[in-house]
């Protein structure tokens, strides 16, 4: 059977097969020159990748041209509308028509020059570039000129900007300097368009440009918002402003506050660097490089590789440093034409220089950490000595125009509460629930009968009444002025965390992960004044029955100046100075009633004073001297003045009162007891001092939370003395 089948031999190993020769070949293409016009526009996308390419081009023209402020407007993230003026020596009219020619420049002559070439623009591509993917206007006026020459370009050349005129640059009125307006941005490269995932996205990318120029160019401001946006500037820089001022102002207090500064030179590589870098304080979760290599803006992930590793041993874990570099290698040795957009530069000794910044940083922070200090000096002991920092002032606000009776409306935005991170809360939760809220007060049956018997209350049926009075605007447009936004947050966010001295009125809060200490006689004073105005004659009355002599209260005031006076005390007539200060109350009875619901008879009665707050009752005890004070310590004759000194006292007055401490309470192991109580305290300042600690913990700080504007001359009773995310660093790095 096997022997009847054909097997066809094997091929040979090898064997090219043939090719079909029926189908032809195509012919060789032949090689052609591009024209022009596909020719520039390749160049100029290489130039120009996205608006903030373009925007950085123009951004160094007008640094170049001797610029001291710079306006940005931006649309559409720069693809509809990309506009810089500059108040620089402006364009001559003669070079207006080469303007936009490729390779035009006033910066580079020949070759050779590029090897010493110390400006940021030389190569002239950049208008060139951007007259060829856009619509493009130039307005400029020189010094010597009389008036402003605006000319229109496409593709390189002037053009007119309506059918049918002349292509000439027309004269028109306008400033110094130079205004150059792209619109329409890869309007004829519509797949490079379509890439742009969104407009917010490039205008990001637009404002980190500008926040990096703006924090090297000294002596430059930089103004940059949207088109037709009224709310302000995204990034406002004023000229006179620090490179520190400026880290401040774009990228936060909490990288300004620790920052280092920076300065190495060494003449065997052939550079300088000056700068500023964060301490061992800041951590952030990415890393924030500025760095400038002759004066312009460039990446290298060399650099930041190396940075981040020298920061690694003092940083936590995932910590990141921030840091600003100015790097100026001799020109002779840097490569600054190796990208189309000059992002990226190529000089000698790369690594050497690298290491030597590298070294100068980790000894600046190895310095820092050796004299860092912990102050413990106490500040109940000796107020004059604080143990920690007071907060600092801070710029205020503008204030918003108009008329607002309600200060507390012209407080600080309210603040969202965030879940806080576990890092940043350090196991504590300033928001959560105290366990002293969940128990039962223990109060005396001496308390409880004092509290039923002290005041009841009675509500009329009278209409509040709208303050019109142009000197009580003024005085509450004073506060406005005078806030401070920090301590107005702070306040209206803080926790209360207890009394810490009641002689000299000194209470403890919590702020976040920061504990201050607050001088809550101050705190109280700017809040009554505050309710004063903002209540300005519609005040509730507390009314004493029988009514209280003034004669005899004022008697008593007077006895308390003369023994508490000095040697001059003793020389004043206070029988006199009695019945003066009483006949000026009973003559200004209408305007004390009508105002200030303080009722005082023709006979010299008083029948009431104003209510402030309730649940808080002043002490009477100080009534007295705030009665003599109405005398002397207020000016009748001026109607702001008269208000001013009159709100003042009597925030004075509702102040809680200064009460000696509370008797101590040592051990004796002898006695049979264990404790032992040193003195006994009076009954009556022991049911003041829980009315009062009661009053400032359930009533006082929980209004002032509520409402109160902090001002700036509030800064002196408030101290920090403790960070709990500063400690947190601290000890995980022990």
């Amino acid at each position: 059977m096997a022997d009847d089948m054909d097997v066809s031999p094997p091929s040979p190993r090898g064997t090219k097969r043939k090719g079909d020769d029926s189908i032809s070949l195509p012919a060789p293409r032949r090689i052609k020159a591009l024209a022009q016009d596909v020719v520039n526009k390749i160049a100029a996308g290489e130039i120009i990748v996205a608006p903030v390419h373009a925007l950085k081009e123009l951004i160094e023209n007008a640094v170049d041209a001797g610029s001291t402020a710079l306006e940005i407007l931006v649309k559409d993230g720069g693809l509809k509308l990309l506009q810089i003026t500059d108040n620089g020596h402006g364009i001559d009219k003669e070079d207006l028509p080469i303007l936009c020619e490729r390779f035009t420049t006033s910066k580079l002559k020949a070759f050779e020059d590029l090897s010493s070439i110390g400006t940021y623009g030389f190569r002239g591509e950049a208008l060139a570039s951007i007259s060829h993917i856009a619509h493009l206007k130039v307005t400029t006026r020189t010094k010597e000129s009389s008036c402003a020459f605006e000319a229109h370009y496409a593709d390189g050349k002037l053009v007119s900007p309506k059918p049918g005129q002349s292509a000439e640059p027309k004269p028109k009125a306008g400033r110094g300097g130079t205004q150059i307006t792209v619109e329409d941005l890869f309007y004829n490269i519509p797949s490079r368009r379509r890439a742009f995932r969104s407009a917010s996205e490039e205008y990001a990318k637009i404002l980190d440009l500008v926040g990096r120029y703006a924090v090297h160019c000294v002596g430059v401001s930089f103004s940059c918002k949207k088109a037709n946006d009224n709310t302000g500037s995204s990034v406002s820089v004023p000229a006179s402003a620090s490179v520190k001022d400026r880290i401040r102002q774009l990228h936060g207090s909490s990288a300004a506050n620790e920052l280092v500064t920076l300065e190495v030179e060494d003449d065997r590589w052939g550079f300088k660097c000056t700068g500023w870098v964060s301490n061992a304080n800041h951590s952030a979760k990415r890393t924030s490089m500025l760095l400038f290599i002759n004066h312009r803006s460039v990446e290298s992930p060399v650099i930041k590789k190396s940075v981040e590793q020298t920061y690694a041993t003092f940083l936590p874990k995932g910590g990141h440093p921030f840091f600003y570099l100015s790097l100026e290698i001799e020109p002779q040795r840097v490569d600054v034409n190796v990208h189309p957009t000059k992002k990226e530069v190529h000089f000698l000794n790369e690594d050497e220089i690298i290491a030597v910044i590298c070294d100068a940083i980790r000894d600046g922070l190895g310095k820092v950490d050796t004299s860092r200090s912990f102050m413990t000096q106490s500040l109940l002991s000796n107020p004059k000595v604080p143990f920690a920092t007071p907060m600092k002032q801070a710029i205020p606000a503008t204030p918003t125009s108009g008329d607002i009776s309600d200060l507390s409306s012209s407080k600080a935005p309210k603040t969202v509460t965030k879940k806080p991170y576990e890092n940043n809360l350090v196991r504590t939760d300033a928001s959560a629930r105290k366990i002293t809220s969940m128990l039962q007060p223990q109060r005396s049956v001496d308390e409880a009968r004092n509290d039923d018997d002290e005041m009841d209350y009675e509500y009329t049926e009278k209409e509040p009444v709208a303050c019109r009075l142009t000197s009580i605007k003024e005085l509450r447009a004073e506060v406005r002025d005078a806030m401070h936004n920090e301590l107005t947050d702070i306040i209206s966010t803080h926790t209360f965390v207890g009394i810490v001295d009641e002689q000299k009125r000194i209470a403890a809060i919590q702020g976040g992960v920061k504990l201050f200490l607050v001088d809550y006689g101050m705190l109280c004073n700017e809040y009554f004044y505050q309710v004063g105005l903002t209540d300005f004659a519609n005040y509730g009355s507390i009314r004493f029955n029988p009514p209280l002599p003034l004669h005899d209260l004022l008697k008593v005031a007077a006895e308390q100046e003369r023994s508490n006076g000095s040697d001059a005390a003793e020389e004043v007539d206070w029988d006199e100075v009695v019945e003066t200060v009483k006949d000026c109350l009973v003559s200004k009875a209408a305007l004390l009633t009508e105002y200030f619901s303080m009722e005082v008879t023709a006979e010299g009665e008083l029948c009431s004073i104003p209510l402030l707050m309730k649940g808080y009752t002043p002490s009477m005890a100080k009534l007295p001297q705030f009665l003599l004070r109405l005398g002397p310590y207020v000016n009748w004759d001026n109607e702001k003045a008269c208000f001013q000194g009159l709100l003042r006292e009597l925030a004075s007055f509702y102040v809680p009162e200064s009460l000696p401490l509370p008797p101590s309470t040592s051990i004796d192991d002898s006695s049979s007891k264990g404790k032992e109580k040193v003195g006994e305290e009076d009954a009556e300042v022991a049911l003041r001092r829980s009315k009062v600690r009661r009053a400032i913990e359930f009533v006082i700080f929980p209004a002032c939370k509520a409402r109160l504007v902090a001002t700036r001359g509030l800064l002196k009773g408030v101290m920090e003395v403790a960070n709990l995310k500063g400690l947190y660093r601290v000890f995980e790095r022990c």
